[in-house]
């Protein structure tokens, strides 16, 4: 079952001219819903900070860990994906609705290129439902209350912040956002985290001067925080094993763990 709660102006608000993080996000981890301009701001960036590659890609092996580890383990049948970006393979919904598939997943995203695909967001199982909501991560009130049309605040919710925050510039917003957002859903609910660092012991240093480059080529401008900074998001919450961590290791097999200035954690409200 699916659900929209989204307007007919997504394309409308399309911008081709200039490169946009969800289209190079797209280009790093192999995609081709980008153009020439986010494939040229990609390359250069890629080149300024070669692992940015491999940050969009362990970003997204730990979503796929998470989600799992949450409707696997923890039971949890309710998703708020804040910050969808581009459908790629392996979802927040399919992952979720392949262990359990009457569970209900809400994307939401402003951006218009993921407007246009929300579609395929929008393809989930039968027995759940799976609904986009066109909404902007600095109003956390309007999230609420529209994926409540979808999602029981009374019953636990995983919160889905990956790489989200770094676009609200300013630090005390952004931990009101994650506060007012976590007021709405009930103890036993999760906030899932992911946020670039310039921390040196996760070799963050080169996002500096890349991040410097990108806010004055591409859009929506972007920044980088300290792991004390990223940490006080989960102020009140339960960190869970093995903690706030490089994303390329949270809970990932000792084989396959990577070291990238990404931070990663999943919290539950208590």
């Amino acid at each position: 079952m699916s659900e929209s709660h989204t307007p007919p102006s997504g394309s409308a608000r399309l911008n081709t001219g200039v490169a946009h993080n969800a289209r190079v996000w797209n280009y790093w981890i192999g995609g081709k819903d980008n153009y020439e301009v986010d494939q040229r701001v990609g390359e250069h960036v890629a080149g300024m900070f070669p692992i940015i590659r491999d940050i969009a890609r362990a970003d997204r092996d730990f979503l796929g860990r998470a989600v799992s580890f949450l409707a696997g383990e923890r039971g949890v049948r309710q998703f708020l994906d804040i910050g969808t970006g581009l459908p790629t393979a392996d979802n927040t919904h399919e992952i979720a609705q392949r262990i359990a598939p009457d569970s209900r997943i809400v994307y939401v995203d402003n951006d218009p290129i993921v407007l246009v695909h929300a579609r395929t967001l929008l393809t989930g199982t039968r027995d759940g439902v799976t609904a986009y909501i066109d909404a902007d991560v600095h109003d956390p009130e309007a999230i609420v209350e529209r994926a409540g049309h979808t999602l029981d605040f009374n019953r636990p919710v995983a919160v889905m912040m990956l790489g989200i925050l770094n676009f609200v510039l300013d630090a005390e917003q952004a931990r009101d956002i994650v506060r007012r957002v976590m007021a709405a859903v009930p103890s036993g609910s999760f906030l899932v985290l992911t946020h670039p660092t310039f921390d040196d012991e996760l070799g963050g240093a080169g996002q500096i001067p890349a991040m410097k480059f990108w806010n004055e080529n591409a859009t929506p401008p972007i920044t980088a925080r300290s792991g004390a900074d990223i940490a006080a998001f989960l102020d009140g919450l339960e960190l869970l094993d093995p903690g706030m961590v490089s994303c390329g290791q949270w809970r990932a097999d000792a084989g396959s763990a990577v070291l990238v200035p990404q931070y990663g954690a999943v919290a539950v409200k208590p």
